[in-house]
């Protein structure tokens, strides 16, 4: 059931190296949304450095609010009804710093805290995409850097996990095997510029048979590192592989899924999700194998890298406040 007080709600999300803020209406409606981001400070090092990703977000932080307040006609931040923040998974020292201005502005403000983790964060892209929302139950793929994961979503905050993954994630992967290739980072980008043309090239389809729905990338980044260091391959023609391997695999497994569930939905999510061949095969598989009894949705590309719009979106569906009077009465909570 939605709530009936809250209309406005201001999203902060500092999970990773994105320092982003957005205000959003009824969940579905994006009124602002601003993201600061130090990716380039941290392209020289192929990762992301926790300390410096921080140490970044703390000069962002009140900046970004400020934009996405003032372009969305909220400041002061009068209507706002309540705050929504990312608590984890994440870097501990970017979670601290959009968990304690929250609280800040909570005290400012006498605004309530709506806590949201990032993972359920990122489904709700697909909430603020279309002008029809997705029907429940649904089959979710999240894939990031961080995470793989399917999940039958049966209503808002009612999810059970299908399967995940058993190393590293499709993301992690991609990255990993960018830096093989001498690609740079992020991976996911630069293999999917790089990724022009096959050559017969094969590279496995890790568990794409097994009779589950867990995933596994390891063995894919050392095949292809074992190809890479063999004469007669490029970077571009082992790139377009790599990509091909992974998203057959995540396909497959989310069409596995959704036959056996029979969801009304399945929802794409996560920063993978900005894959243009992953959204092209995704489209045309459920559009061949389950016609129009499902419907797909996915977010704008904006919408799946990290950000503070689903932050917000969740928050509105999933409304669980923290008011000020139960963080002050105990000074080591974190949300």
């Amino acid at each position: 059931m939605r709530p009936t007080k809250i209309k406005y709600i201001l999203g902060i999300e500092t999970s990773c190296d994105e320092t982003a803020a957005a205000v959003v209406q009824d969940g579905t409606k994006l009124i602002s949304n601003v993201v600061a981001s130090s990716q380039a400070m941290h392209a020289k090092y192929g990762g992301i450095i926790p300390d410096q990703a921080a140490r970044e977000q703390l000069k962002s932080i009140i900046p970004v609010i400020h934009e996405a307040l003032v372009s969305s006609n909220q400041y002061p931040a009068t209507n706002i009804d309540a705050i929504a923040v990312t608590y984890g998974p994440g870097l501990i020292g970017s979670l601290l710093v959009g968990v304690e201005t929250a609280k800040a502005l909570s005290l400012a403000w006498n605004k309530p805290i709506i806590p949201v983790n990032h993972l359920i964060g990122h489904i709700y892209g697909n909430w603020l995409t279309v002008n029809r929302e997705p029907v429940l139950p649904a089959i979710v793929l999240l894939v990031s850097g961080g995470h793989t994961e399917l999940v039958l979503m049966t209503g808002h905050g009612k999810f059970k996990l299908l399967g995940s993954t058993r190393d590293d994630a499709a993301g992690e992967c991609l990255d990993k095997c960018a830096r093989i290739l001498g690609l740079g980072y992020p991976g996911g980008p630069a293999i999917e510029k790089a990724a022009l043309v096959g050559n017969g090239i094969k590279l496995p389809r890790p568990m794409i048979h097994d009779k589950n729905f867990d995933f596994s990338f390891s063995g894919l980044k050392t095949a292809l590192a074992a190809v890479n260091r063999e004469p007669g391959s490029t970077s571009n023609q082992l790139a377009y592989e790599l990509q091909e391997a992974v998203t057959d695999v995540l396909v497959a497994k989310t069409l596995a899924a959704a036959k056996k569930y029979s969801p009304k939905s399945i929802l794409l999510c996560g920063g993978v999700a900005a894959n243009k061949r992953l959204r092209e095969k995704m489209v045309s598989t459920v559009n061949r194998e389950l016609g129009s009894t499902v419907n797909f949705f996915v977010p704008p590309i904006s919408l799946c890298t990290d950000n503070a719009a689903y932050i917000a979106s969740a928050a509105f569906f999933n409304y669980h406040p923290i008011s000020w009077e139960k963080i002050t009465a105990d000074p080591g909570l974190t949300i």
